[in-house]
């Protein structure tokens, strides 16, 4: 089953069984939508920190993120601190104070920002409903670590019901059928409908097929249409039932990283240097699907990283990947996979010495500020040159 350049697999089979294979995936690419924006107010708070100045005047209303840490009242099944009780504040601004009914200083504060909705929950209650709390610690992570920001006994805007995107369908377009797609085809309409669940895999021009990462596949076929992409083959909708049809889809922009690997393997540096934040992100994934294990260079050895593109941190990624490992290599693709790559199996043995070229470029752009693509204080070339000294890797700057 070659020649398109998708597939689907069960992995689950003794012998990888390809389910599908077919020339697009319509809902693999697909941009998940942002938290929208949303008021809240802090009642009967007592502020502090940068939260008191950006009242008082002294500061910026802008505070990044706050958490609210539920205060659990004595006789609580849950601990003094309960990590399954707490929710994030993103990117909030101070709007208003006014003096709270309770009076005794304390303040009721509107904040704008948005609620943290994209981290697996690991607890039954959702975010329309308030934890067992007698009050909120307010406390936020900046770049330099925990920020303390006072205290509240109550918060509106924040617990209550939001509109939930329906789950997404999707399509294999142009599809040749394994038997087991086959037989679910054939099931359609009966009482026998059989259940597809796969792994998405990228097939490149010379047939290699790579894993994407994150990506699954799990439906019931709803529909099945003759393909306009060519004879024998077939569009197939799923429609979803417990949820997503895909999960872990690439953004929408993804598309373009994973068609130039599709066509081979980079063999020039650089090659991400003209994509944003988001597809350097997604250059760096690939490059993981398509790492190519080979044996550490033995430790001390020197290698030089071109800092001519890093701009941002993903960058930093691209090109230490490059740097270690060729073009298209990789070396990490966030701060504890830099640091798990580090330690060896990935190209360098521990004790390696890092030339990095052009090192001006990442001090003028990898600044303190926010990264709101991740909604997160952003990393700093001070944050990186510290990763690396912890992984034990000797960085000269030129």
């Amino acid at each position: 089953m070659t020649g398109l350049p998708w597939l689907l697999v069960d992995q689950h089979a003794d012998d990888d069984t390809v389910v599908a294979a077919c020339t697009d995936i319509d809902g693999l690419f697909a941009d998940r939508p942002e938290p929208p924006a949303e008021r809240y107010t802090l009642l009967a708070c007592l502020p502090s920190g940068r939260l008191r100045a950006a009242i008082d005047g002294f500061g910026p209303p802008w505070l990044g993120n706050i958490g609210l840490e539920a205060i659990h009242p004595s006789d609580s099944a849950h601990p003094p601190e309960c990590w399954e009780c707490v929710e994030e504040l993103l990117d909030l601004v101070v709007t208003d104070a006014q003096p709270a009914a309770a009076g005794q200083g304390l303040l009721d504060i509107t904040l704008e920002g948005r609620l943290r909705t994209d981290l697996p929950r690991f607890t039954r209650r959702s975010t329309a409903t308030a934890p067992d709390a007698e009050g909120y610690l307010l406390a936020g992570i900046t770049g330099e670590g925990e920020e303390k920001f006072g205290f509240c006994q109550d918060v509106s805007g924040v617990f209550h019901a939001r509109p939930v995107p329906p789950p997404r369908p999707a399509t294999l377009v142009g599809c040749r059928p394994g038997a087991r797609l086959q037989r679910a085809i054939d099931a359609l309409g009966s009482r026998n409908r059989r259940m597809i669940s796969a792994s998405i895999f990228s097939v490149g021009a010379d047939g290699s097929a790579t894993h994407v990462l994150d990506a699954g596949f799990g439906a019931e076929v709803s529909a099945v249409t003759p393909s306009p992409l060519g004879e024998g083959l077939v569009d197939v909708t799923f429609e979803p039932k417990y949820g997503d049809v895909i999960g872990g889809p690439r953004p929408a922009r993804a598309r373009e990283v994973w068609e130039v690997w599709q066509a081979g393997r980079p063999t020039e540096l650089n090659r991400w240097s003209g994509y944003d934040a988001l597809l350097r992100h997604e250059w760096a994934g690939a490059a993981l699907a398509h790492h190519q294990q080979r044996p550490d260079r033995p430790g001390g050895t020197e290698f030089h990283l071109d800092g001519s593109h890093v701009t941002d941190e993903d960058g930093f990624y691209c090109a230490i990947g490059e740097a270690i490992n060729g073009p298209g290599g990789y070396f990490g693709w966030n701060p504890g996979a830099l640091h798990d790559c580090a330690l060896g199996g990935w190209g360098a043995a521990p004790g390696f010495r890092l030339i990095w070229h052009d090192a001006a470029v990442a001090r003028r752009h990898l600044i303190p500020g926010y990264d709101r693509r991740l909604w997160a204080p952003a990393i700093t070339m001070d944050h990186v040159l510290a990763w690396l000294a912890d992984s034990g890797v000797h960085v000269e700057l030129r």
